[in-house]
């Protein structure tokens, strides 16, 4: 186990901006400096097999599905870093299971929509927001103007 100091890490913004690309980018490093890390991801999300991130560029990486955000610590098991994937998918006890981790010496990254399709804060993602100890917000570029 190669445990420093727990943190949080909350990569955020809306639907094809790069959060997954970003948080992948984030695994790759960890593992070459090796680092045991896991990856997390809701079954609600189906857009890839139940074993497999991938991002809209390719990149993916192996994961573990959970049913609840319960779930998750028993999943990640002596990993240092842990990512969770869609965590607006999670329920409202995902803020306490990524606290909790941070404060084992887990180092955690989530990824998620901050705001659903209204503009409406999404599920925990707010919570966790307002947690973390560092926040990636992240903008898509418009397909009919190019601007941010």
């Amino acid at each position: 186990m190669f445990f420093t100091h727990g943190w949080v890490h909350v990569i955020a913004g809306c639907m094809f901006c790069g959060k997954t690309d970003e948080m992948l980018r984030l695994l790759r490093r960890f593992s070459i400096a090796g680092r045991q890390v896991v990856l997390v991801k809701p079954r609600l999300d189906t857009r890839t097999d139940e074993v497999t991130v991938v991002s809209r560029s390719g990149a993916q990486h192996r994961a573990a599905t959970v049913e609840s955000s319960a779930e998750i610590e028993a999943a990640v098991g002596m990993a240092d870093i842990v990512a969770i994937e869609e965590g607006q998918f999670f329920d409202e006890g995902l803020p306490e299971v990524v606290e909790a981790m941070a404060a084992t010496g887990k180092q955690v990254i989530v990824t998620g929509l901050d705001r659903d399709f209204r503009g409406v804060p999404f599920g925990a993602m707010p919570r966790l927001l307002a947690l973390a100890d560092q926040v990636t917000k992240l903008t898509a570029i418009c397909m009919v103007c190019g601007e941010p």
